[in-house]
């Protein structure tokens, strides 16, 4: 009884700590290619960094340079890139006033 409890216990610990992580990685990659959309900036499991120009039902067109379009499958987009923080009011928040309060300091 207790090597069958012992191998019960390796196998319910082996799917804890490596099959249901993979399967939630799984999931959360399907529902992003799922949801890609013309305009969305991507990049490939081959490390090709592209916008969506038109979506099929399995594959997509990527534009990587301007006037370069491939002609990708869905599964291969790898993940979907956020855009980026452009706003430059933020660096100003930075700057340190040079001139002296009233108080002199």
């Amino acid at each position: 009884m207790g090597p069958l409890l012992a191998l019960l216990i390796t196998f319910g610990l082996m799917w804890v700590l490596l099959i249901l992580p993979q399967q939630r990685r799984m999931k959360q990659h399907q529902a992003v290619v799922a949801s890609l959309r013309a305009g969305d900036e991507v990049v490939t499991a081959g490390g090709v960094y592209g916008t969506i120009t038109s979506v099929d039902e399995d594959t997509l067109a990527v534009e990587v340079a301007p006037g370069v379009v491939l002609r990708v499958l869905r599964s291969a987009v790898s993940q979907r890139v956020g855009p980026y923080d452009t706003d430059e009011d933020d660096e100003d928040d930075d700057v340190i006033d040079p001139t002296p309060d009233k108080d002199g300091l």
